[in-house]
């Protein structure tokens, strides 16, 4: 296999994850939502936001690897690139495909050894995990105006499974606009408040808390639920705690 000299990333978790792979000058390209590692987020060059990447000055960087991922990036953009590069898109709905992921990018870039290490640090971190018996009925909203949760075939529904909760609606799909009524015919008991994509604040406890006045609500940092490529090194702690904060006063 050719080394790859010239990559451009256009998930950020996956951008995160070439960074801890231990690439630096190979990596050319991010997009503008692509915040961590810093340094990255202030020098490369931004190539638009993940829904809405510029073709033309991809196509003008000259890549040799554009990494995607089906769910965050638009197909016929995405398809418009596999014209002149090579594409590799990712398709993460669980724990498994994001380890699976992470090995085949390791291939991808040269960095196989350092992908498997990473991949077993992450195993045994999850490992740790308390084992739940009897998970809490609980939703995930990700949006307001309207209210939208997530599906039991999405990675943060999965992730919800290791904080000892069951997601009230994994009978449906992807990212489903919900109501109020619905959290409360469903007796969600955890409602979770993503700081990604919507930015949810104390206030919107405030403004829920009444209409569920037999849930606990709580802000919950988004990366971590979402974000399925070396931030999966964190989650579990952040999960613990969590659990604590969840379980504290139920």
């Amino acid at each position: 296999m050719n080394k790859v000299q010239k990559i451009i990333s256009l998930v950020p978790s996956q951008t995160e994850l070439l960074f801890d792979l231990g690439l630096d000058e190979e990596v050319i390209g991010i997009t503008k939502f692509c915040v961590h590692p810093e340094k990255w987020f202030r020098t490369k060059t931004r190539i638009g936001g993940t829904k809405t990447i510029d073709t033309e000055k991809i196509h003008l960087l000259r890549p040799d690897l554009v990494i995607a991922n089906r769910e965050e990036n638009v197909k016929e953009q995405v398809d418009s690139l596999k014209q002149f590069t090579r594409v590799y898109v990712s398709d993460v709905k669980n724990f498994a495909d994001a380890l699976n992921m992470i090995s085949q990018i390791g291939k991808l870039v040269n960095r196989e050894s350092q992908s498997q290490i990473l991949i077993e640090e992450i195993r045994k971190r999850f490992a740790r995990l308390k084992k739940i018996n009897n998970e809490i009925p609980a939703a995930y909203l990700i949006w307001r105006d309207p209210y939208m949760t997530v599906g039991g075939d999405t990675f943060i529904s999965d992730m919800m499974k290791y904080c000892g909760l069951k997601n009230i609606f994994e009978n449906k799909l992807r990212y489903p606009e919900i109501s109020i009524e619905e959290l409360q015919t469903l007796n969600c008991k955890i409602l979770l408040l993503s700081s990604e994509p919507y930015p949810f604040k104390q206030k919107h406890i405030d403004e829920l808390q009444p209409l569920l006045p037999n849930t606990k609500i709580l802000l919950v940092d988004g990366e971590m639920f979402s974000w399925y490529g070396s931030r999966l090194l964190h989650a579990p702690d952040y999960f613990e705690q969590l659990m604590q904060t969840i379980n504290h006063g139920l």
